[in-house]
């Protein structure tokens, strides 16, 4: 092909591969070598006696990278930075989890030592979660801040002043971009100085976003020269580069950046600007190269890889068919634990208040207009079973772990193929099965199987619905319009 091949730095070449399949790689939590008796009770007391393939592979990277202390990296040089590519569901939490608790176990005194910053404020709560389960008695403290109490009280739980200066209450700080940076720049004596791991986790999506200015940040946060401050500390760090007589004479805690993305980008440029440090790259997505490893044009696209217990169909329809399409898999084919996504808030509000309107199906929403203690609440009743359609929007479900989705509705065409795979991939976590349909007008269907082609997944299956089967519901389906028609006047 005449294309230009994309340079891509070595790590990406060639990166360590990860086992795809969940269910036949599991590892026993006992083999990996180096984690501590302690958590080693913690994850078999929350039901974890054997590790996904990711996590068994990274956790042990991580500690090897502290294996000194968490003040020097190996014989003294930084430790290398660690991307993580992995499909939705894999496991990737627990992978970082386990290993910073483990390395900041034996901390004398409570600086920020660790800060994961995340997109959202579901999945930052969700991590907090998780870092608490495994800190608990251990002395070790979590704050997350994401904007749900005022900035004051969110200050109170990482700071305190004392006659002697601030000191900080917490090692671990789970955060979203804005309310973080806030932070950054009003929270006196909030200090980055002694950070060794920063957690960036859904990296594509930060890296994308306007969230670039917050790394940028927390990175220059944490090299600030401390003497600004007028005490003069020992720590001084300097950005990293070839290890001088100047440098060496004072211990540096090195600053190692972990990143964890179920697409994580493959765009050289973009990840240039995260300035990693010989970054080592796990990945179970595949790209196919041909036997003489030169990569076929497509290639230069990303693969992404799905959970395996994942079954693809998309029906082709029309725009008035689509909810009719929707109440039939409800109603008549009686599908249970729905997940369906539309392309906007609007949208989804006015489906489910169609789909309300119609009647028979317990129905809810899920979108950032609702209050985050509604979304919790909505949340569990769909976990516990009590709603059996959820419909959302991209933003809201983001990266997170609902418990037993049987199936995701793509409602409205995803218009990119991250998008798909992180919708698709809600439903068959953990190595469970799943189904995924998609409505695709038929304008759209060229380019839908293109951007699906592109990213080398074959395996959608066409999954026509006949006019006839839909005419049953057509007249209550006017009525429940009618209705709506009257209580939106």
């Amino acid at each position: 092909s005449s294309q230009v091949q994309p340079f891509l730095p070595q790590w990406l070449a060639q990166p360590k591969r990860v086992q795809k399949s969940i269910k036949d790689n599991l590892c026993p939590i006992r083999d990996i070598p180096g984690i501590h008796p302690r958590l080693l009770k913690k994850l078999q007391m929350n039901g974890i006696d054997s590790f996904f393939p990711v996590q068994a592979e990274v956790i042990p990277a991580i500690l090897q990278s502290a294996s000194n202390g968490y003040l020097l990296g190996r014989g003294g040089y930084r430790p290398k930075d660690i991307c993580v590519s992995a499909p939705t569901g894999s496991g990737k939490t627990l992978s970082f989890v386990i290993p910073i608790v483990q390395v900041l176990l034996d901390r004398v005194v409570c600086h920020v030592r660790a800060l994961v910053v995340l997109p959202t404020k579901e999945l930052a709560q969700q991590v907090s979660k998780v870092f608490n389960i495994y800190t608990v008695g251990t002395g070790l403290k979590v704050a997350l801040i994401t904007g749900q109490k005022s900035f004051a009280k969110e200050q109170e739980m990482l700071v305190q002043k004392k006659v002697t200066g601030y000191c900080s209450l917490a090692d671990i700080v789970v955060a979203t971009p804005g309310r973080l940076t806030d932070h950054i720049n009003q929270t006196p004596g909030f200090s980055l100085t002694q950070l060794r791991f920063l957690i960036v986790d859904e990296a594509d999506r930060m890296i994308d976003d306007m969230h670039q200015n917050c790394l940028n940040q927390i990175v220059k946060a944490a090299f600030q020269g401390e003497n600004d401050s007028g005490s003069n500390m020992l720590f001084q760090r300097t950005k990293p580069g070839p290890i001088t007589a100047a440098s060496s004479c004072s211990p540096q805690i090195p600053l190692q950046k972990l990143l964890f993305s179920a697409t994580l980008t493959q765009d050289p440029e973009k990840l240039q600007k995260l300035d990693l440090f010989q970054p080592r790259l796990f990945t179970s997505v595949y790209s196919e190269k041909n036997r003489d490893g030169i990569g076929t044009e497509q290639d230069t696209n990303d693969k992404y890889t799905l959970p395996e217990g994942l079954s693809q169909c998309y029906v082709p329809c029309d725009l008035n068919s689509k909810p009719l399409l929707l109440l039939y898999f409800m109603l008549k084919m009686r599908f249970t634990r729905v997940l369906c996504f539309t392309n906007s808030r609007e949208a989804s509000h006015r489906l489910f208040l169609l789909v309300q309107a119609f009647g028979g199906v317990t129905v809810a929403e899920f979108s950032s207009r609702l209050p985050p203690n509604e979304r919790k609440r909505t949340m569990k009743e769909f976990e516990q079973g009590k709603i059996q359609l959820l419909i959302s929007t991209d933003a809201t479900a983001r990266g997170i772990d609902v418990k037993g989705v049987n199936y995701v509705i793509n409602y409205d065409a995803p218009q990119f193929i991250r998008t798909y795979i992180h919708r698709v991939g809600r439903t068959a976590r953990a190595g469970e099965a799943g189904v995924a349909f998609s409505l695709v007008l038929r304008i759209q269907e060229r380019r839908f199987l293109r951007m699906l082609r592109d990213a080398g997944i074959r395996e959608i299956k066409k999954h026509p619905v006949k006019g006839n089967a839909l005419k049953p519901l057509v007249q209550q389906y006017e009525g429940a319009l009618g209705k709506l028609q009257n209580t939106v006047k």
